[in-house]
């Protein structure tokens, strides 16, 4: 029960310091035990916190913070919120991957290929017209000798 104290000297010291705020917390500890012991119960030191302090009351409202989408507007962010919220997720993808494979083509494949080979050879026309004019074009003479 006789504890070694350091004398105030070396407490005082600067290297010492943290020891000495330990101390000082000790002594502070004991003299409030010392002052309630008559008020403060076995059950109240050994009892947990049943009380949670929340510093916002999002969690408390089960609100959704951060960014949120609607309506398919941003796919990312709503598979994002699926996952937090527990959603099932395979479920969501089968979903997604059956739409996207009925999801019509505005144009068809054919009518696309007919259109762009129109396309080159309006394009080829233009040039070959220009070619022309450059194969045939005469021969320019320069300044006549005397």
């Amino acid at each position: 029960m006789n504890k070694v104290q350091l004398s105030k000297g070396i407490l005082q010291m600067k290297f010492m310091s943290r020891t000495k705020e330990k101390l000082d917390k000790q002594a502070d500890d004991a003299k409030g035990r010392a002052l309630y012991a008559s008020e403060i119960t076995d059950k109240m030191l050994n009892e947990t916190v049943k009380y949670i302090i929340e510093t916002s009351y999002v969690p408390c409202e089960n609100l959704i913070e951060g960014r949120v989408s609607y309506g398919g507007m941003n796919p990312e962010i709503e598979r994002i919120l699926e996952i937090e919220s527990g959603v099932d997720v395979d479920r969501r993808e089968r979903q997604e991957a059956a739409r996207q494979a009925k999801m019509e083509k505005d144009v068809p494949d054919a009518e696309m290929a007919k259109f762009y080979s129109n396309v080159v050879q309006t394009i080829n026309k233009k040039y070959d017209n220009h070619k022309k004019r450059l194969q045939h074009r005469p021969l320019v003479k320069g300044p006549k000798q005397k």
